[in-house]
Formats: structure tokens, C-alpha cells, sequence
């Protein structure tokens, strides 16, 4: 049995009893391989002591001090997270490309008895995998896109799907944030753009690509994050199921859904300064004074009829790609929920069944 690991999936990731990324907090927190733990052999603060000493003193005395810490680390990890593994674990270790730190730990996983693996460059052959599956690689799904107006909960809907059988891709949940000027997750930072890719690529995995992938209409970018090139692709040419419902009901929707952020004046605000600056000085004057009286309805009102519903409108108009129906929802309530939800159902089915006639 080979000691190292030349080639990454996600296949050969899951044949291990554990992932073990040995790279320092901060590295591990900014993306990592699917399902990995990390026990660093070097903190934050260790890693940079010791590049700092390796630069301005010597690499000698960089490498004493670092095995110091990597002995301590190491040593740590064994009488803690480790203490409970059997004579039969088989962890894959992996570093940043593959070098000193996870040769360490693998060195003394080995001498313990266990059946340690390499990953042969690190994190860096994962990147390798990540770019080209999603950069490298021709669109291979048959996307479905949920489209609307804002406030029409394409969201909720979404979630229902799944349970009626139907295959869901949620990007804004990936990406964490919920595709619009306001989207952002109050006290909830977005993934790093790697992350969302290793999020999406571990998704991806457990779709079948025979069968349609229901997918939010979003633009190339889910708040910060990029959709990368593979899956942006095969949306630009997707088939659409329109949502539509009343303003008013739509008003409702969106004060429910973002209640976190009416609470929150400073987030409120936040947001307001990130609209396009073409509604000029006077508009955005009103749209901050509704939000300081707290007029949230009248703000939502009026961002629907100015800001969101004319944007969607000339998307449209230059959206040429099929419409497989739309879905008037007499409400937003649960109730009318599920009923989109079945109707998306008949309609994704009434698409396959046509593509299936000779």
C-alpha cells in the first residue's frame, strides 16, 4: 500500500477514516478539504515567529525552534483528538504542498502503528482538482432555474423541493449570504471564494447528472463570491420556472425574512450605501430616512418598485433562455408555498418527459 497520494476526489478522499490538515489555524480556516480536521503542527503565531526567524536570523535556528513547537503540537494532538483511535486507523495528512509539517506528523502517526497517507502537494493538488472541475471542465448539468421578483421566497421554495424528489443546488446557502444588497448574514461572514468552491465541489458530487438540478437565479456573483465558470455556464443556458406574486405580499415576505437586518440600524444602513448611486442624492435620502423612522414597510415598497422590480424587469427583457411556466402564488404562506412547489414538480417532469420523446 503506496504511502503517499498523487491524485485527489472526492471518492479518494472518503476511503480514510480521517482528514488531517496540519496547517495552522488561519490557513485551514480561509479553505480546506472536504471534511478535514484540523490539528495544526503550527499556530498562527508560531508559523510567522518562525518564518520571521528563518528570514532575518537563520534557518537553522528557525528549524530548532519550529520542531519544538511541532513536537508540542504533535504531542498535544496524540493525548487529545487522536487519544481514541484504534490499531487500524488509516488517516490521510496533508500540509500546504506536501512538505515538512505533514511529513512530521505523519512520521510519528507511522511510528505509533497507524497507516498514515500523504497527500502528495499538499493542498495545492486539491486547488489542482477544485480548478479543474470547475474552471477546466464543459457544464455537465441539466439546471433548471427558479426565477422571480424579489420577495416571491424562491428560497423557501427551493428547500421544499428536495422532499418532492427533485435535485436542489442552493448557492446563496454555500455561499452564505442570500444573492442581494441586503443579503449579507448578519454577524455571519461569507466563505473565502476557495471555500465556496470546495463547498460547491462536494455538492456537486451528490448530484446525478442524468437528472434536472433545480437552481436559484442568481447572477455570476452570490454577494462576493464568484459562481465559477462550469456551473455559471450551464445556467446561462438553463430552462427557467418564473415566480410571481402581489407587491404587497412580497413587502411581507421580505420584513419576515429580514427582520435580522431591520433590527440592526448600523446593518441597515450598511446596506443602503451599497445601492447603485443612480436613484440620486433625493432618493437615497428617503430610502435612509424611512429606515431611521423605522417606516420598514414603506422602505420595502418603494426598493421593490424603484430599485428591484425594474432591474428584474430588464434582465428579463434580455433573457432569452426557455421558460418552462409560470407560477402565480395567490399568497406567501406556507400553504402557497407547497402549492409552487408541486406546480415546479409537474412542470420540471412535463420538460423531461418531452425531451425523452424520440
Amino acid at each position: 500500500m503506496s504511502d503517499t497520494l498523487d491524485h485527489l476526489d472526492l471518492d479518494a478522499l472518503r476511503s480514510f477514516d480521517d482528514i488531517i490538515d496540519v496547517r495552522s489555524p488561519g490557513e485551514f480556516a480561509e479553505d480546506h478539504m472536504p471534511g478535514a480536521i484540523n490539528l495544526p503542527v503550527l499556530g498562527d503565531q508560531e508559523r510567522a515567529e518562525v518564518g520571521t526567524i528563518y528570514v532575518q536570523q537563520s534557518p537553522f535556528l528557525a528549524r530548532r525552534i519550529g520542531a519544538t513547537y511541532v513536537a508540542r503540537n504533535i504531542a498535544r494532538h496524540l493525548e487529545n483528538t487522536l487519544a481514541d483511535r484504534t490499531g487500524r486507523y488509516r488517516p490521510l495528512v496533508y500540509c500546504w504542498r506536501g512538505g515538512q509539517r505533514s511529513n512530521a506528523m505523519a512520521t510519528v502517526l507511522r511510528q505509533v502503528g497507524w497507516r498514515a497517507v500523504l497527500v502528495s502537494g499538499g493542498y495545492r493538488t486539491w486547488r489542482r482538482y477544485v480548478t479543474a472541475s470547475l474552471y477546466d471542465s464543459e457544464p455537465s448539468l441539466q439546471i433548471v432555474l427558479l426565477d422571480g421578483n424579489t420577495g416571491c421566497a424562491k428560497t423557501e421554495i427551493l428547500g421544499r423541493l428536495p422532499e418532492l424528489g427533485l435535485q436542489v443546488l442552493d448557492l446563496e446557502g454555500l455561499a452564505g449570504h442570500r444573492g442581494s444588497v441586503f443579503g449579507g448574514l448578519t454577524g455571519v461572514p461569507q466563505p473565502s471564494q476557495k471555500a465556496f468552491e470546495s463547498r460547491l465541489i462536494e455538492a456537486l458530487a451528490g448530484l446525478d447528472p442524468t437528472r434536472p438540478v433545480i437552481v436559484e437565479a442568481e447572477s455570476s456573483r452570490v454577494g462576493d463570491r464568484m459562481v465559477p465558470p462550469v456551473l455559471w455556464k450551464a445556467m446561462q443556458t438553463a430552462s427557467r420556472i418564473n415566480l410571481r406574486a402581489r407587491a404587497r405580499d412580497r413587502v411581507d415576505y421580505l420584513l419576515s425574512a429580514y427582520s435580522e437586518i431591520t433590527s440592526d440600524p448600523a446593518a441597515l444602513a450598511l446596506a443602503l450605501d451599497r445601492l447603485p448611486p443612480l436613484y440620486g442624492r433625493q432618493r437615497q435620502a428617503d430610502w435612509a430616512r424611512m429606515a431611521h423612522d423605522g417606516a420598514f414597510a414603506d422602505l420595502a415598497a418603494s426598493l421593490i418598485e424603484i430599485h428591484y422590480d425594474p432591474a428584474y424587469e430588464r434582465s428579463n427583457r434580455r433573457d432569452s433562455r426557455a421558460c418552462l411556466g409560470e407560477i402565480d402564488l395567490a399568497a406567501l404562506d406556507e400553504e402557497a408555498q407547497k402549492s409552487a412547489a408541486d406546480q415546479i414538480v409537474r412542470l420540471v417532469h412535463q420538460q423531461q418527459q418531452i425531451m425523452a420523446q424520440p
